[in-house]
């Protein structure tokens, strides 16, 4: 079987969506959301920012974008708390001021542009203004302006042991689920203001402290050791290298995930691991074998466009991971193994929604023992996959009800080619 059924792993998924602060828990918590936001916003009154009047006037100077986005809102199929683009726009405005703020109750939507577009980006016209090409751009160009207030020191702000703060106990408390204290985890300072975090994008790509996550087996060249703090989503073989990957069964399709690149077609009929990470989970990737770096390039794509196929399924944004792979941004890392039962292999970065930024820190010609840095994510929802030949053999260690599984641990190992 070329793929798995996503559902019930995305349903799982969801709930940690939920319960992490990344969505409101319920579509009348949502509601209530969006109507204290659509409040500050009228009241604050804001002049739209250089960015979102740009925005504007490519919606209004565009016939077919002006009407997509004029039709999404009258095809949502209940009355929309975001009732037309001119709202949207507001809450945008709003939006990229904001740092986000961290309270897993119903009432909190820490994907805050997810929440103003939900409604609409699951409907027909929605979705053809999500992949246009124009309006890509200009959400890349927005989510830029606001991925660089996140990074200046003033975002800082909501980095405090308050209640409600990034670094209040009860927040902390969610964070220590899979690795423990916090301060003991990551490279902080609890003596420093905001744990000597200097940005919330700082805080938000924080580092491991060397004792973390240590490679398992690191002798064993065959072992491949998970490349990010992650939670299974599927693993998928015989692997098409082209594939109807809109269509609901979610399939993947090789040369589009890799952005018809050459060295796709040494990859057709292989194995593809996927995994999501959580809004606690650490940010960064490592590598899940020891080589040589062939390419890595980032290539960009949509920010909101989710499969037209799962417009009626609740839990889209985990569901469509694997169409996101394919039309997302995403960053391409090409390795070849020193180990020759794996040999070629790549990963790829996913960004999704938000800022949804990839930023690879390894040079083409580069060596990466396994577990070193290949690159970090920035704000916004994230997957990844391992993809890997049809040559190379594997057994896999874990699979779709497995749950999380930790940075560096073994994943799956290489069994010896039929020639040994």
């Amino acid at each position: 079987m070329p793929y798995v059924n996503p559902t019930p792993y995305a349903d799982a998924l969801h709930q940690r969506l939920l319960g992490s602060g990344w969505l409101p828990a319920t579509v009348d918590s949502l509601h209530r959301f969006i109507g204290q936001e659509i409040h500050h916003a009228k009241k604050e009154d804001l002049v739209y920012l250089p960015v979102i009047q740009e925005f504007k006037d490519l919606i209004e100077g565009d016939p077919n974008i002006y009407m997509n986005f004029i039709q999404m809102f009258k095809e949502v199929p209940q009355p929309a708390k975001v009732p037309d683009y001119e709202t949207m726009l507001m809450l945008l405005n709003r939006a990229i001021r904001k740092v986000p703020t961290y309270n897993p109750t119903e009432e909190f939507s820490g994907l805050y542009i997810h929440a103003v577009l939900m409604a609409v980006i699951v409907t027909e016209h929605g979705y053809n203004a999500f992949i246009n090409d124009k309006v890509n751009e200009q959400f890349r160009k927005i989510l830029t302006v606001w991925r660089n207030f996140l990074m200046t020191p003033a975002s800082a702000d909501v980095l405090t042991t308050d209640e409600g703060g990034w670094l209040s106990p009860k927040v902390i408390k969610t964070f220590e689920t899979y690795v423990g204290n916090f301060v003991e985890a990551f490279e902080c300072d609890r003596d420093k203001p905001h744990f000597g975090f200097t940005s919330w994008d700082h805080f938000f790509t924080r580092t491991f402290r060397p004792h973390m996550r240590p490679v398992e087996a690191p002798d064993d060249s065959s072992v491949i050791s998970s490349a990010c703090e992650s939670t299974v989503f599927r693993i998928a073989h015989d692997v098409k290298e082209t594939d109807d990957f809109w269509l609901k069964q979610q399939n993947y399709s090789l040369k589009h995930m890799m952005d018809d690149d050459p060295l796709a077609s040494r990859f057709g009929g292989g194995t593809v691991y996927q995994a999501f990470l959580s809004t606690t989970d650490y940010h960064r990737w490592h590598s899940p074998v020891s080589g040589r770096i062939i390419k890595a390039r980032v290539v960009p794509g949509t920010y909101y466009a989710l499969s037209p196929a799962l417009r009626d399924d609740h839990a889209i944004l985990t569901a469509t991971q694997a169409y996101l792979s394919v039309v997302a941004t995403r960053a391409l890392v090409f390795i070849e193994s020193d180990n020759p039962d794996i040999g070629l292999m790549c990963f790829i970065a996913v960004g999704m929604i938000e800022v949804s930024s990839c930023e690879i820190t390894v040079q083409e010609g580069s060596y990466v023992k396994r577990g070193e840095q290949l690159g970090t994510f920035h704000y916004g929802g994230s997957t990844h996959c391992l993809i890997f030949r049809p040559e190379t053999k594997l057994e896999f260690k874990v699979d779709e009800q497995t749950g999380h599984v930790p940075l560096r641990s073994a994943i799956a190992r290489a069994l010896p080619s039929s020639n040994d």
